[in-house]
Order: structure tokens, then sequence, then C-alpha cells
């Protein structure tokens, strides 16, 4: 097994172009949300001969996981790096095996029964990060240390929806909330909002930088997490936030979001102005069905269902990755990748299979 690419081309310009719809080119870029830790660790070791270093307190550490980074994703054929961390907020975790054949020991879930907040008392308390005191370095590193032709996204944490319904508050707590205390609900996620525009404020103006890549899920196989009067309330309105502060700024807006979010599209597109949307899966997420609605006003990112990428034997896998291209391409505004991301119970052989086939797509 070896590499898929050997020399890598980055063009970040052409990739902006694609998303913006301004060329529509026969060979789609490559996007993913991410690869998992153990999946870099991998490629950087076996197949990039690197020492790996995991990242630390101290910023050599920090610098040579960066380092690493950059040449994996570099290597694989990617334009862009996406860095995160910068607003951590403190919750409730759950622990368990993880059985992967590139296994971290353990895997960590939030408490979805309840968070640290519950009431007032408790919003007081919390040890809420201030933006103007996170520490930005490692987004400075990575900016100066992009192979040409690479840029940078930036997402300083989990979504707008996200943090208070996964960390702070629970999504059971939360679905009582928001008809018991809906004073306490909307004070934690404008915290929140408010805290995260914080951070991206301080990031405009990196060198390199080409847009923000924000996740914050939203929605089940069958609809959304919250009902949609409610996120237009409590979530979109940050979202829309980002959205024009990117734009200001000559940036464009990506959106990792998954789930059914059928009936709050047109709010995403017409309102909040995305620029693309990223995470799909074959059963009630199709990216088949989202093309052929929304291909013509939104990018589409990645589409690979997680699950055949998982487990399809090769042959089948590179057919499926052909099918997906053959409808996604046309028309543009697509970059091909996982449905969600590469997950460390991937199988390289099947992750490197899905990036050659986007290498030699249209005789490429």
């Amino acid at each position: 097994m070896k590499l898929p690419l050997e020399r890598p081309a980055p063009d970040i310009d052409r990739f902006v172009r694609v998303i913006r719809g301004e060329e529509a080119p026969a060979r789609p870029p490559l996007a993913e949300l991410f690869l998992d830790h153990e999946v870099e660790r991998e490629i950087a070791r076996s197949f990039l001969g690197r020492e790996w270093v995991e990242p630390g307190p101290d910023r050599a550490s920090v610098a040579a996981y960066l380092d690493n980074r950059t040449a994996v994703y570099h290597r694989m054929g990617y334009d862009y790096l996406r860095v995160i961390g910068g607003a951590d907020f403190p919750g409730d975790y759950l622990d368990a095996a993880d059985t992967a054949d590139l296994s971290r020991g353990t895997r960590r879930w939030t408490n979805e029964d309840r968070g640290p907040i519950a009431s007032w008392a408790d919003f007081e308390a919390y040890p809420w990060p201030d933006p103007a005191a996170s520490d930005l370095w490692h987004y400075e590193y990575a900016a100066s240390r992009l192979p040409e032709g690479m840029g940078l996204f930036v997402c300083p944490t989990s979504g707008f929806l996200e943090i208070p319904l996964d960390t702070l508050l629970g999504y059971q707590n939360l679905c009582m909330l928001v008809y018991e205390q809906p004073d306490l609900v909307e004070a934690v996620f404008t915290r929140v909002g408010e805290i995260i525009c914080g951070v991206y404020e301080r990031l405009v103006g990196l060198p390199n930088l080409r847009g923000f890549f924000q996740g914050d899920d939203m929605g089940f196989k069958t609809g959304p997490l919250l009902a949609p009067d409610q996120l237009r309330a409590l979530v979109l309105p940050w979202h829309k936030r980002l959205a024009d502060l990117a734009h200001r700024n000559g940036l464009v807006y990506l959106l990792h979001s998954c789930g059914n979010l059928e009936s709050i599209m047109p709010d995403l597109v017409d309102d909040v102005g995305i620029d693309a949307r990223h995470s799909y899966e074959d059963e009630g997420n199709s990216v088949f069905d989202f093309k052929r609605r929304h291909g013509g006003r939104v990018a589409v990112l990645g589409g690979v269902d997680v699950d055949k990428l998982a487990r399809l034997p090769e042959p089948e896998l590179r057919a499926h990755v052909r099918r997906v291209m053959d409808a996604c391409v046309p028309g543009g505004r697509f970059a091909l990748g996982s449905g969600n991301t590469v997950c460390n119970y991937v199988p390289l052989q099947n992750y490197f299979a899905m990036v050659d086939e986007a290498l030699h797509y249209g005789g490429a």
C-alpha cells in the first residue's frame, strides 16, 4: 500500500473558486473536516517517515504536532489545513473502550442526560472561557508554516448548538429547560455565541486565512435536534454573525452539520449565507438528494458515506465513490471526501482508494 499522490500541488485559490461557484473543474478538489488523530499519526509515521510528537503544554511539542499535520494534509492532496482550538468549555464526560484497529484506548462521550448548568446559580459559577485571553499562538504558527499553495481554515471550538446541548446543559435537560426556564437557556446560548464569535474576531487577519470551517451538528437522520423555530431563535443568528464576519473579510464560511436539516436549509442558505455544507450519510441525509435540491445554491463538501468507507470492499467502494462524483461534479461547487470524517476505524486502504479515485477522476 502506498500514498495515492506523489507530487502535491495545492491550489487554495482554486478551492475557494470552486466553493463560490466561480470554477467547475472536471476533477473535484478534496475536502475533509479532519482525519482522526490516529489516522494522521499512522500516515505521518508509516508513509512519510516522520517522528510523531503528541501536543503537550509546551509550544515545541505543539509546533512539531502541527508540522506533522501539515505534512499529512499536504501529501494527501488537500488545499488547506483546518486548525482548531482556543475556546475550551469544561463539561461532564463518559469514557468507553475504543475497539478500532487504530485505537486511542478510550473514547470520550458527553453526558447527554445533563451538564454542569441546570440553574442560574450554575450559570454564574461556570468557568466561562475569556475570548480575549485565549492563546491563539498555534494558529499563527500553522499559518506561517503552510506549503506554497495551501490555505488555512479555522474553528476555535464546537458549535453554537453543540456546546449548550452536549457540554453545558445536556440534551435531556435542555429539552426541559427550553420550556421551564427559557431565559436561562437564552442566556447560555448568548454567552456561548459571544465567546465563539469573540475568538473568531481575533483570528481575522491571519496570513493565509481563507475561511471559517465551523462544526455544529444540528440534526437527527429524520430532522433537527430542536424545533426549527428554536434553532432560528437560539442558533442560526450566531451562524449568520460568523458568515457575515467571514464575508466582510473576503473569506468563505463552511458549515459542518450532521443530520437532516431540510427544514432549515432555506434559512442556512438565504439568511445565514453559508457558502458550503459538509456532512452526509446515505440514510436520511443523502449527498445525492442534497446535490439535486441545493447544489446550485451552496457548495457540497464530502459525500462518501462513512459506513461505506469503513466496510465496503475496495472495488465496491471505488465504484461508489465514482457514483458520488458522477452525481455531484456536474455543475461544480463540489469537493470530494468522507461524509463526516476519516475515523480511526476506516481502513487506510479504503481511505487511500477514495482519494485516488478523486485524483484520477475525469481523466486527470
